[in-house]
């Protein structure tokens, strides 16, 4: 009975050391595992104070917030449908250039002495804001003479060439617009030839043909005078668009009234007959053309 007893007695106290060791064993787990969950929150909590802070909703002062820059590309560009000229950019994004051509109608004034005929002009110069610009601009007129100045020389045929530099500043009345109105004048050298014709044989060569006599008009006699003159006028420009809205290009159609003031003459050009021009020469060149 003793023995029995005392195996009974074991075996109770082996199982109370089993059962408590297992509940310390659980519970140093627990510890272990809270002590861990705390090391990850201390760590999300220092790398958090890093972090941009989240904002509540309605506690966010709009009005605090510093602007956004301004578009460049809301400007539309240095000469755009909407603005032009002036600026920074350096002196290259001033210049501007323009050519054309046309035609060229005698005033009354002058009709007696000259006639219809064509003109070609080139030109650069600097813009110096939206509005004004002075441009340095090369014209050729080309004119033919009337009737009775050619008899008077004897001649069959005749013209008038003048070229000129002048200095004409342009204003732009509405440079913003696609559509733009301009006001343009000057003056400076002009030079003017009268020349006279007539059908002369000429020995004259082609490398297919060979040689022979033909029949063409040359210069049998001429003059010239160097002068001043000036100029006065307007227009009107259209601009294109460009890729971006920001085209640099027009296209233009102007008038202006051209007074050369040339002397008035009487000679005998080359032994031809007596002629006499009066003198200034009065036109009013037409040109159409394009400008950036």
């Amino acid at each position: 009975m003793t023995s029995v007893r005392c195996l009974s007695l074991f075996r109770h106290t082996t199982l109370l050391c089993a059962a408590l060791a297992f509940s310390l064993g659980s519970a140093s787990a627990q510890i272990a595992s809270t002590d861990n969950l705390h090391s990850v929150a201390d760590s999300s909590t220092e790398s958090s104070s890093n972090a941009p802070a989240l904002v509540e909703d309605g506690a966010l002062d709009i009005g605090s917030l510093p602007a956004a820059p301004a578009s460049g590309g809301s400007g539309g560009g240095q000469y755009d449908n909407r603005s032009h000229g002036g600026g920074g950019g350096g002196i290259m994004s001033h210049l501007t250039y323009e050519v054309g051509g046309g035609f060229n109608a005698p005033t009354s004034d002058s009709s007696p002495y000259i006639t219809w005929g064509w003109n070609f002009m080139a030109g650069g110069g600097y813009r110096f804001n939206r509005n004004f610009s002075a441009m340095i601009q090369y014209d050729f007129v080309h004119s033919k003479l009337p009737g009775a100045i050619i008899n008077q020389a004897g001649a069959t045929g005749g013209y008038v060439h003048i070229w000129s530099f002048t200095v004409d500043p342009m204003y732009e009345f509405n440079p913003r617009s696609a559509i733009t109105f301009y006001a343009v004048g000057g003056g400076g050298f002009y030079r003017k030839v009268t020349s006279f014709t007539d059908p002369i044989p000429q020995y004259y060569c082609q490398y297919f043909y060979g040689c022979g006599i033909i029949i063409t008009n040359a210069v049998v006699g001429h003059f010239s005078s160097n002068q001043g003159g000036w100029n006065a006028g307007g227009g009107i420009e259209h601009r294109f668009a460009g890729w971006n809205g920001d085209g640099k290009m027009k296209v233009f159609a102007e008038a202006r009234y051209l007074d050369v003031l040339s002397p008035a003459v009487t000679t005998e050009p080359n032994g031809l007959g007596t002629t006499t021009i009066g003198e200034d020469t009065k036109i009013i060149p037409v040109t159409i053309g394009l400008r950036w």
